[in-house]
């Protein structure tokens, strides 16, 4: 009977202190949320409308799609502040201490608090794995679109626009007799990039996607510079890469388009195309998949004693201590980055680093606390 009430017991003292920290985790995700979408976010907005001439509704909807990836780095957030405002707030109300007069112990009461991280982890990998590669990839074909779409003159009869190379001189000369919905209808492109031939290609309609320009319904002519038709081809459909350069478009983003596996699948491939930059980032990408959703749990770790105030201190100390883990938090995950980048240490190191270093100081933070005032 004595053991059945005790149970009863433990599990109200979970419900309470779940309910306590979920209260304050919503609240410090959409805090945290709005911020790196006030500062970061919304300026990247602005970038793309103004410089790219991306319209505003494209890039609203690539900054929703950019949103699970923003929730990624914002649950760890969420959990610190939730752990620390929590229990330094039922400190304050000298809660803790009761619950220690019952023998309930530190270990104890973190225990339902570390469950809840661990859940949040899970969820942060979930959210990386299966929601952020899908979303940033239909983000970055928005984004490639728009940068398309931008060339095409809606509306417009019998127009010209030219490609030029790096150093002015006329590449390409695209005629078209007429656009419509952004569709392209009888296209003529004179490609002069080659110095011994002139290829001509003829269309019925054309219209641009990542994958460089489509055409339908054509021929491609090869020219010698004495007027010969050297080859003539003809096709359905046809994709050229020229007029809007989307290589670096392309290539962005490569490692959060794919999960951790697809990632891992991707490294073992022969990268030789890939200069060694691309690479190492690539490489700091995929362990940062795993390291930062552990960081909720580190989080946890380090903010558990850090949130149990000492009777003499009379105000909570929560939010200034939620900041400072935060602060030395990505000054350290900041430091190992540009080291690993810059190939001073492995990639791994330049992911896991400040995890480590947290979670070291936690340790003996979280001993200190449970064994020398127990």
């Amino acid at each position: 009977m004595e053991n059945s009430e005790n149970t009863n017991k433990i599990t109200i003292l979970d419900k309470y202190l779940i309910k306590q920290i979920l209260e304050v985790f919503v609240m410090g995700v959409a805090i945290f949320t709005s911020i790196i979408f006030a500062s970061d976010t919304f300026i990247t907005l602005i970038k793309q409308i103004s410089e790219y001439g991306i319209p505003f509704n494209i890039a609203l909807m690539m900054i929703i799609l950019n949103l699970p990836a923003v929730f990624v780095m914002t649950i760890p957030m969420g959990v610190l502040l939730a752990t620390v405002m929590t229990l330094n707030k039922l400190s304050l109300a000298s809660e803790i201490t009761v619950m220690r007069s019952c023998g309930i112990g530190l270990n104890r009461i973190a225990k339902p608090i570390f469950i809840f991280a661990i859940i949040m982890a899970l969820l942060g990998f979930f959210i990386n794995e299966a929601i952020v590669p899908a979303t940033t990839k239909v983000s970055k074909d928005l984004a490639i679109w728009a940068l398309g779409q931008k060339n095409i003159p809606d509306g417009k009869q019998n127009f010209t626009f030219k490609e030029l190379t790096s150093s002015a001189v006329l590449k390409r000369l695209f005629y078209v007799g007429f656009a419509k919905d952004k569709i392209l209808y009888n296209i003529t492109v004179l490609d002069l990039s080659k110095n011994d031939t002139l290829q001509v290609l003829q269309a019925r309609t054309g219209s641009t996607s990542p994958e460089g320009w489509n055409f339908e319904k054509g021929a491609i002519y090869t020219i010698s510079d004495d007027g010969e038709v050297l080859n003539t081809t003809f096709f359905e459909d046809s994709v050229a890469q020229f007029g809007v350069d989307l290589t670096n478009e392309m290539n962005k983003d490569i490692a959060k388009e794919q999960n951790f596996f697809q990632l891992v699948r991707y490294l073992s491939k022969d990268h030789s195309n890939l200069d060694k930059d691309t690479l190492t980032s690539i490489k700091i990408e995929l362990f940062e998949k795993t390291a930062v959703p552990i960081t909720t749990i580190v989080f946890v770790l380090i903010g558990v004693p850090l949130a149990i105030t000492p009777p003499r201190v009379r105000y909570n100390r929560g939010f200034l201590f939620s900041i400072l883990i935060l602060f030395l938090y990505y000054v350290l995950r900041a430091l190992s980055v540009s080291f690993a980048e810059a190939g001073s240490i492995a990639p791994f190191w330049g992911a896991w680093t400040s995890n480590l270093v947290l979670t070291a100081l936690g340790v003996w933070l979280y001993y200190k606390k449970v064994f020398t005032i127990e």
